[in-house]
């Protein structure tokens, strides 16, 4: 397998389907500590391939709010929408090296017949053989395997799936024309040059997809390090679809210690009432990734008792 680049890249993808919250604030300061505290670069890219689900003026609105927090990346800022182009190449790789097959199942008739896997139904394999003439392509999928994907996570440990088992032959085109998640955030991360991947643990069954993928592509495999992911007092990842509340900028240290304090850091309470130069000073002397919580998900607290 082709070899990482010895400087450390790393980067922050939002969705920008609304503005940032305090869990995609915490991925942020994950992301950027880690990178900042090995000599490395930071980049930042707006994951905004779904178009349906992009908020107009939310990907602006993200990097004021980032801005105003006080990060600062390496690169210009990219956007997937505008990276059709590599996308496409990847697919005709994949097709190439007989990697995809067009399947015209519906979502309702692999409900029907698949079993349950880790994220929903596992795609049974009903087109992998070839669409019934009397169906219609809808989209492409990637050929799985039965043998292990395995990765050793920084933060989760040891993590292991079998594609074929647990998720199946998945979309990589969709129905809609669109390219999907998985396919994007590879050649993204590819392109980029990122070595080094600080995410939410919500990704964290995504990543033997990804790796798969790379496999197949040729290309590198970023290391992985996947955080707590910050939810409400139900126990939900905030999100838009929560409801989650925008960070409010001009609280900029308090919620940077509070991203802190959830990340394991253990800040002085003083901090908050310091400025976000001095909050940025102590946690780059201070990060530890070690003292990040091996968890996949935790309340968000502000410190006061009471969840976000």
């Amino acid at each position: 397998m082709p070899c990482l680049p010895s400087l450390y890249r790393g980067r922050f993808a939002p969705s920008p389907t609304g503005p940032l919250h305090f869990g995609s604030l915490v991925a942020a300061v994950g992301s950027y500590l880690e990178a900042k505290t090995r000599g490395g670069e930071w980049r930042v890219r707006m994951e905004d391939l779904d178009r349906p689900r992009v908020a107009p003026g939310a990907a602006e609105a993200i990097l004021r709010a980032l801005e105003a927090f006080g990060f600062e990346w390496d690169a210009e800022v990219v956007y997937q929408s505008r990276r059709q182009d590599a996308y496409h190449a990847a697919l005709h790789l994949l097709e190439a090296r007989g990697a995809l097959y067009a399947c015209a199942c519906s979502r309702r008739e692999i409900a029907d017949s698949a079993l349950r896997g880790i994220e929903g139904p596992v795609y049974p394999g009903t087109c992998r053989r070839g669409v019934a003439r009397s169906r219609r392509p809808r989209a492409l999928r990637v050929r799985t395997h039965p043998e292990p994907v395995a990765f050793d996570d920084a933060i989760q440990g040891f993590v292991e799936q079998r594609l074929e088992r647990d998720v199946g032959d998945f979309v990589v085109y969709r129905a809609d024309h669109s390219y999907a998640y998985q396919l994007a955030v590879v050649v993204d991360d590819a392109l980029q040059g990122i070595t080094d991947v600080v995410r939410g643990a919500d990704l964290l069954a995504s990543t033997p997809r990804q790796i798969h993928l790379q496999r197949l592509l040729g290309l590198p495999t970023p290391r992985y390090a996947h955080l707590p992911v910050a939810v409400n007092a139900a126990g939900e990842k905030l999100s838009k679809q929560t409801r989650a509340a925008p960070v409010d900028a001009t609280r900029g240290p308090a919620l940077l210690v509070a991203a802190l304090a959830f990340l394991g850091q253990c800040p002085p309470a003083a901090l908050a009432r310091a400025d976000v130069g001095t909050v940025w000073q102590w946690a780059r002397s201070h990060w530890r990734l070690e003292r990040v919580p091996r968890k996949p998900a935790a309340p968000a607290y502000m410190g006061t008792g009471s969840p976000l």
